[in-house]
């Protein structure tokens, strides 16, 4: 089993920018799946952004269209440490952000397709 443990989140006014942090521990997959989702007050969980490796090749990353070009998923592989760099934040990106995993590259979207979860770290984005 994977432990993800998130970091980074806080209160950020609109347009400022913050960094999240998950740090995997525990059995490593060569093939694997880490993505970001998010969930705020009252709505399903929805996926962020997801990175996909193999032991050999690393898929282009996905994001949602309402954070293409804010955000960067990122993964630092020495540090077993995935992140998300969140640029020009919006108060609807207000939301409880988990980091998420899965030992497969196949394309996956919903949050019931990911085995391995983190605690989540509140962004909260002022007006």
């Amino acid at each position: 089993q994977v432990q993800l443990v998130e970091s980074g989140g806080g209160l950020v006014q609109a347009g400022g920018s913050l960094r999240l942090s998950c740090a995997a521990s525990g059995r490593t997959f060569s093939t694997y799946t880490m993505a970001w989702f998010r969930q705020a007050s009252g709505t399903e969980r929805e996926i962020v952004a997801a990175v996909r490796w193999t032991a050999t090749a690393t898929f282009s990353p996905y994001y949602t269209a309402s954070v293409k070009g804010r955000f960067t998923i990122s993964r630092d592989n020495a540090k077993k440490t995935m992140y998300l760099q969140m640029n020009n934040v919006k108060p609807d990106d207000t939301a409880v952000y988990y980091c998420a995993g899965r030992p497969a590259v196949n394309y996956a979207t919903r949050a019931s397709d990911y085995n391995d979860w983190g605690q989540g770290t509140q962004v909260t984005v002022s007006s």
